[in-house]
């Protein structure tokens, strides 16, 4: 049988490896349409609540943010049905009143990267997500609020610049960065950001200041010792707000979802007619609630899995509705079964 989706994640970032206080239940060796993700997906158990880990740079921090493969993560999230995703990012400050230490809870992004991998729809299929409000406003919210809760200095909102790196910023980008507008800078979540909107997943960043860049005259340009001596203080105020955030997060599974869950049933643009059979297979987990997967099992839409609808039958997952893998032969049958016990039931009470 499969396991239960896990609806919750934590992409960490640098600094935050793991979550110190969750028990390990088991590692998730996912394989994707977008190649392997950052490392195992590591799902802990947080107040008795299933929670998946993610060190977004890999175990000992190998991945560059360039080299990261931020498809094959969202990918990997939403295949074990995650709907909810916290991320946490280092960040410089562009701000005078964002201090090394304070968290940035972000409502906007400026793209400056270069040729990154920031779409999952491509090879036959196009989409375009909403994007105007780039982040789950419900879920900011949650780590707004939590991040006060825990004592940290929290910025209710502010605009991140995502540089490509892996060098850090020149004096003059980092002053032109400012008169944008600009609150923190880092090399990593606007990327996570577009796709997660992709997958319809909800996604928040709690973005720790460790620097100030390197416009600030009076203060050391960044460099990585400065940065990790912040990071280590960094790691336990994530860690407070992310283990008080996920209760929260969990006691609102039932209200009505937030508007990043339904991104994508008006994107897809290409016309029924000329989508890729094998395409639709591979981005099932993504497209099955508005597009009919060939080869999909007719009752696939009712598995309780959620990244499970559209691909239980074409891989040797086991279908949590039928028992059996590949069966939709049994959830044919099964439907024959039901539907004939219902015309029985109307006929008894004369309704047919």
């Amino acid at each position: 049988m499969a396991s239960s989706p896990v609806r919750i994640a934590v992409i960490g970032g640098s600094g935050l490896y793991k979550l110190a206080e969750g028990r390990v239940l088991r590692e998730l060796d996912v394989t994707t349409p977008f190649g392997r993700p950052s490392a195992k997906l590591l799902v802990v158990d947080i107040e008795g609540i299933e929670v998946v880990f993610l060190p977004r740079h890999g175990a000992g921090h190998v991945f560059n943010p360039s080299e990261v493969n931020y498809r094959a993560n969202i990918f990997a999230l939403k295949s074990v049905g995650v709907e909810w995703l916290i991320s946490v990012s280092a960040v410089g400050s562009l701000r005078e009143d964002i201090q090394p230490g304070e968290i940035v809870t972000v409502n906007q992004f400026i793209d400056r990267t270069v040729g990154r991998k920031a779409t999952f729809f491509e090879k036959g299929i196009v989409a375009h997500v909403p994007f105007a409000v780039p982040v789950c406003e419900t879920l900011r919210a949650i780590l707004t609020k939590t991040c006060t809760e825990v004592g940290a200095k929290v910025h209710d909102g502010g605009v991140y610049v995502n540089m490509e790196g892996p060098a850090f910023s020149t004096v003059a980008e980092s002053n032109l960065h400012r008169s944008w507008g600009a609150s923190v800078i880092g090399m990593t979540v606007l990327t996570e950001a577009k796709l997660a909107r992709e997958a319809e997943i909800s996604y928040a960043v709690l973005a720790m200041a460790t620097d100030f860049d390197c416009w600030k005259e009076d203060h050391a340009s960044v460099t990585v010792d400065q940065v990790v001596a912040v990071l280590h203080q960094n790691a336990g105020r994530a860690q407070a707000v992310v283990l008080k955030a996920i209760p929260k997060i969990a006691a609102i599974f039932q209200e009505p979802p937030p508007p990043a869950r339904h991104a994508l049933r008006d994107a897809i643009m290409t016309a029924d007619a000329y989508l890729p059979a094998e395409r639709l297979r591979a981005l099932a987990p993504l497209v099955s609630k508005y597009k009919k997967i060939p080869g999909q099992c007719p009752l696939s839409r009712l598995c309780p899995v959620a990244a499970c609808r559209g691909s239980c039958c074409s891989t040797e997952r086991q279908c949590p509705i039928s028992a059996c893998t590949r069966s939709w032969l049994f959830h044919a049958g099964l439907a024959a079964v039901v539907a004939a016990g219902v015309v029985q039931t109307l006929r008894r009470h004369d309704i047919l």
